[in-house]
């Protein structure tokens, strides 16, 4: 089993779960045959021909260039971006097609736990997955690049069936050790087996399972995938803004985050997306550890009283860390005459609930609050008049989150800075010029200076890549996943570089020996920082 090759298959078919909407809604409007007609083109003269909304146009373009269909370059200086077309761009339009067959399915399979008991949505995916094995009737060309085209697509498409179907199975169970460890029938986990069967089957052509009779098995290769079904979690959850390419791109991209107070997101599945989170985040916490047992270990008069996870998520983090703090620090010895005071703050409801749950189950002491990323003041004058807890007392840590902050216009929006970036930026569908961005990112961490003076801020955060890096690299990194998902849900993901800029001009340091990025190469998406006034 070649670990390297199935993780590349990971990240592919992630990609493919981004780039098969985007294709489908520049094919309607003909938007890939226009820029190869003009070979060169701005994307403000983009916007202008085809009535787009130009935020989400251009992590549209970025999305199809890190995937090297098309060449994209940031002017900064100027605030312009430039498109142009490159060899694989006419090999796009030529397939692009293809991408048709699998839209109806990802429209479907926001819903595939109660679609997957009708008929229509077997039938279809039967039809899916009979095309796949026939790779669709396409004849490999004896061009590389061609069929590297060919083949990237094909994953793709194969990507788009797999994910949905992955994140129902890990979340409903099908990956417990049991199943894992024994043979079993469809019978054993679905009421209706018949048409689980033929999911079944075609995880079996894949290689994830062996069949005999009616009994499967999971093989070395299917333990893997089913090890890392969270790692799709983040990217499906997506799918309900994904579907809607087109209203986001031409129509009122508003109108998709327009819900009224107490109803769920509707351009996320959020309990999915905090499945994910947690799944595929557990790594980053245990790596984490340096830094958790290095603070606790200190003299007790130099230690936080507590901890703050700021975007709890799930309750995991909390979780390790507590248990972290418990085994391994001197803190841990002396939590009868030292109480540790855990506070779990989220901006989301359901992340509230779902943390409370797992706490609770989990025998862990903890507060519970909503809060706001944005306003530290409000979150801290909420801990002191509830709890009797001073913020700036605590060990302020979040993971993946600061990027996810509401967007707020920077004060200083004349600023002369040059963003340094090379990311896609949008606010309801407008574009963000990307010394904005900065900018928001500087103001948004001097709100916190006051209150992590004390005991500093440990943060996990995610990153971006150049869409020219991504593009030479791809299978090796899930960055046009990550950044076409959270660039069409307005969020700020820069690059490692940039973020580490704005923090040392913010006037907070950074730990250069608990620094970590993930991975350690010039393709990290993560990166783990202590950061101290």
């Amino acid at each position: 089993m070649d670990k390297e090759l199935l993780r590349s298959e990971i990240f592919r078919h992630l990609d493919g779960v981004v780039t098969a909407p985007v294709v489908i809604s520049f094919l309607k409007k003909e938007i890939i045959a226009f820029i190869i007609e003009r070979k060169n083109i701005s994307l403000t003269e983009l916007t202008e021909e085809f009535k787009a909304n130009e935020g989400y146009l251009n992590v549209a373009i970025r999305t199809l260039a890190s995937q090297g269909f098309l060449n994209y370059q940031v002017e900064n200086q100027k605030d312009e971006i430039l498109v142009s077309t490159n060899k694989n761009t006419q090999l796009l339009q030529k397939y692009s097609p293809l991408y048709l067959k699998v839209i109806p399915f990802l429209k479907l399979s926001t819903d595939i736990k109660n679609q997957i008991t009708q008929n229509s949505f077997i039938e279809e995916f039967t039809q899916l997955s009979d095309s796949i094995r026939n790779n669709f009737g396409i004849q490999f060309s004896e061009d590389l690049e061609e069929k590297n085209v060919q083949e990237q697509i094909l994953k793709h498409i194969e990507g788009c069936m797999i994910g949905p179907v992955i994140v129902y199975l890990g979340m409903t169970g099908m990956f417990h050790k049991y199943f894992m460890e024994t043979s079993f029938q469809a019978a054993e986990f679905h009421k209706n087996s018949e048409n689980f069967e033929v999911i079944l089957d075609f995880l079996t052509y894949l290689g994830w399972f062996k069949k005999t009779g009616d009994n499967y098995k999971f093989t070395e290769t299917g333990i893997y995938f089913a090890k890392r079904a969270a790692s799709y979690g983040v990217t499906v959850s997506y799918l309900p803004l994904l579907n809607k390419m087109d209203e986001l791109l031409f129509g009122n991209p508003s109108k998709i985050r327009e819900i009224s107070e107490g109803e769920d997101e509707i351009h996320v599945d959020r309990a999915m997306n905090v499945w994910g989170s947690g799944g595929s985040h557990s790594n980053y916490f245990k790596v984490a550890n340096d830094f958790i047992i290095q603070i606790f270990n200190q003299p007790i008069h130099l230690q936080p009283k507590g901890v703050l996870d700021m975007g709890c998520g799930n309750g995991a983090f909390i979780q390790h860390i507590f248990e972290t703090i418990e085994r391994y620090t001197l803190r841990g010895k002396m939590l009868e005459e030292h109480p540790l005071f855990l506070v779990g703050a989220d901006y989301n409801q359901a992340a509230l609930k779902v943390t409370r749950a797992n706490l609770i189950n989990n025998d862990i002491w903890a507060k519970v609050i909503w809060g706001d990323i944005g306003n530290p003041q409000q979150l801290a004058e909420d801990l002191k008049e509830n709890y009797e807890i001073d913020l700036s007392d605590l060990l302020n840590i979040r993971t993946f989150l600061d990027h996810n902050r509401v967007w707020k216009a920077p004060e200083n929006s004349q600023s002369e800075r040059i963003s340094t970036s090379t990311g896609a930026f949008a606010y309801r569908g407008k574009r963000l010029p990307n010394n904005l961005v900065e900018e928001s990112l500087k103001e948004h961490l001097e709100l916190w200076l006051p209150y992590i003076r004390k005991n500093g801020l440990l943060i996990i955060e995610l990153h971006s890549l150049d869409s020219k890096l991504t593009s030479q690299n791809l299978g090796k990194t899930p960055a046009t996943a990550y950044e076409a998902t959270h660039g069409f849900s307005d969020q700020y993901i820069l690059e490692v570089d940039v973020f580490k800029k704005i923090c040392l001009e913010t006037g907070l340091n950074i730990d250069k020996e608990l620094f970590r990025k993930f991975p350690n190469s010039e393709l990290a998406t993560v990166s783990i920082n202590l950061l101290k006034k």
